[in-house]
């Protein structure tokens, strides 16, 4: 059952704990300060630091390498690099675990993993998220099945989404949630346009995410646009 203020309200704005993505903020991108500013506008609960440009990566590797710097999020998620990669895997997993221990979840997409095996020394913060139409693997619970048996630690980040892009139905979205609930890390929230980029939470599709959101309430939500106004 659906409960609380999503039952009430299917106000995703009013889940506990919410935080952004400052991957919708390009105008910043690269400009971590900033960043973390408008990110801590939003909540302090949690953030998504998304580096999707290898070169981003390495910026935000060096930022958060600064031994006397404190963010003010309760849980952080960094976002691996899935774009103008071209390190070898090895020496991003190696760039991966020296992440600072603040760091609470790293999301990779399982299309752009060459060895899962890899990153299993990552443990529990590596986490897995689903991917949308315009990816050839990682969208199903069955062809995320490989991945997480290679990564018995991993945990799962599931982008609603990408999941409703697959199936409007979202039966797909529950069949991820009862194979990995267990591994549910954090959300990924909003709507896509017609090319698949995450556009502000439109209202019928808040409305048709409440199911999944009901059952993912003691996790993180990560807004990956602007909250809608109201």
């Amino acid at each position: 059952m659906v409960s609380s203020p999503i039952a009430e309200a299917r106000s995703v704005a009013a889940h506990h704990p919410l935080g952004t993505s400052t991957g919708h903020l390009t105008e910043l991108r690269g400009q971590w300060d900033m960043l973390v500013m408008r990110a801590r506008d939003v909540s302090t609960m949690a953030v998504e630091l998304a580096a999707l440009a290898e070169p981003e990566f390495l910026s935000l590797c060096d930022w958060l390498a600064d031994s006397g710097r404190e963010l003010p999020f309760r849980f952080l998620s960094v976002h691996a690099p899935t774009k103008q990669r071209s390190l070898p895997e090895p020496e991003l997993v190696a760039r991966l675990l020296a992440l600072p221990s603040t760091v609470d979840a790293i999301v990779v997409h399982p299309d752009v993993i060459d060895v899962p095996e890899r990153y299993a020394p990552l443990g529990a913060t590596v986490v897995l998220e689903n991917m949308d139409t315009r990816k050839d693997d990682g969208r199903t619970a069955a062809e995320l099945a490989p991945y997480f048996a290679a990564l018995p630690d991993a945990g799962f980040c599931l982008d609603v989404p990408h999941a409703h892009s697959i199936d409007p139905t979202l039966e797909e979205a529950h069949a991820m949630l009862d194979a990995f609930g267990e591994r549910l890390r954090h959300l990924h929230v909003s709507s896509l346009d017609a090319d698949s980029h995450h556009v502000t939470l439109r209202p019928e599709d808040e409305a048709a995410f409440a199911p999944i959101l009901g059952r993912c309430l003691d996790v993180p939500w990560i807004l990956e646009a602007p909250l809608p106004t109201r």
